[in-house]
């Protein structure tokens, strides 16, 4: 028995090790892409407590959309435990204004009542039409045909 599985063990591993591997480059690849599209950082955002969607690009960054076409590239005061695993996040704002080194990133941690709160440095916008443009493009390329001849 213990064999099969000490077998079955070492073929898993260079798998499961690839897979983390290609995740780790996608990962590292949409956080350079969202940096590559954010602006100058900001002190604030207006923010009317409801998030329309979110992204986490690691342990200390995320991206919120405020609106369809409105973005922030919120980066944390360290290591955000649980944020690239968590289902949902809420942000902390005052008079409905997000502020950089003020406001928190709030965390469920599993339970139902507890968020962890995870400082913002900083705020920077986004270029929400170039980063949707550059998926597409990217999309579009991991799809395109291998016979097809370019330029066509």
């Amino acid at each position: 028995m213990f064999t099969r599985f000490a077998v079955v063990s070492l073929l898993l591993a260079p798998m499961l090790a690839a897979c983390a591997t290609d995740r780790a480059e996608r990962d590292a690849a949409k956080l350079a892409l969202y940096r590559a599209h954010a602006g100058a950082p900001v002190r604030s955002f207006h923010f009317f407590g409801r998030l329309d969607s979110w992204t986490s690009l690691d342990d200390r960054t995320v991206a919120v959309w405020t609106r369809p076409s409105e973005a922030w590239l919120l980066d944390l005061d360290g290591t955000c435990n649980g944020l690239e695993f968590t289902p949902f996040i809420g942000l902390t704002s005052s008079a409905g204004t997000v502020s950089a080194k003020f406001d928190k990133v709030l965390v469920r941690d599993g339970s139902p009542m507890r968020n962890l709160p995870c400082i913002i440095e900083t705020i920077r916008p986004l270029d929400v039409k170039a980063i949707k443009q550059a998926e597409r493009g990217e999309h579009d390329a991991t799809q395109a045909p291998a016979d097809q001849p370019s330029g066509t």
